[in-house]
């Protein structure tokens, strides 16, 4: 059956687009959540705790994210654990993203000058007092721009999930174009999508960046 209109294959892609955006969400908020767990124990936790958080984000910028998600997927069922394409995906983009983000946070915290944590350590302030009241509203200034600018890395990583079986808005093209037998309408739609996702994102982080490169000037 190919008898499909341009817009049955849009409709179509557009309910598993909405599968593609939940996923990001899911993988970026949990990510930054993690990310931001790390960032806290790496700047607190002395050497040996600096080294292992250094390890572990070595380890998921240096291996392919596709090699992470069949991990996921197929590694845990050796132990026995059953777990669903959506657990496999959501765990490995959040722990992929939060290594990326943990990185950024903490070259954003480093770019901060020395002179601000000397000023703050002679006012007899904590390290916690410290990050909360003069380290942490000066990075999050520097960090908002590659923070919103990675969230494109994540949804355009979310096409990835398609090799375990999670119908984001790839797979569901690769569907689509399979029962149609159009795969140049079916991805070109596929991409407009992508770029209706990405673009918007990207001009915004383009925009935070200017601002803040203006105002520190």
């Amino acid at each position: 059956m190919n008898d499909f209109s341009l817009w049955d294959i849009l409709r179509n892609l557009l309910l598993a687009l909405r599968w593609t955006v939940v996923l990001s969400m899911i993988a970026f908020v949990g990510g930054g959540l993690v990310g931001a767990l790390l960032l806290f124990a790496r700047l607190s936790g002395g050497p040996v705790v600096d080294r292992l958080i250094g390890l572990y984000v070595q380890v998921f910028q240096g291996t392919p994210l596709l090699m992470q998600l069949f991990l996921a997927y197929f590694g845990l069922a050796l132990f026995g654990i059953d777990v669903s394409a959506w657990t496999a995906a959501s765990l490995a983009l959040t722990l992929y993203t939060s290594a990326y983000l943990a990185e950024i946070w903490r070259g954003c915290v480093a770019s901060i000058p020395k002179g601000q944590w000397e000023a703050s350590s002679s006012l007899a302030l904590s390290f916690r007092e410290q990050m909360r009241h003069v380290i942490l509203p000066q990075a999050k200034r520097i960090a908002v721009a590659p923070t919103v600018g990675f969230l494109v890395q994540v949804i355009k990583g979310t096409a990835l999930a398609s090799v375990i079986g999670f119908i984001e808005l790839t797979k569901a093209g690769s569907m689509i174009s399979n029962a149609t037998f159009k795969p140049f309408v079916v991805f070109s739609c596929v991409a407009l999508l992508y770029f209706v996702l990405c673009f918007p994102v990207s001009l915004y982080a383009r925009n935070l960046e200017r601002k803040i490169n203006v105002a520190r000037r």
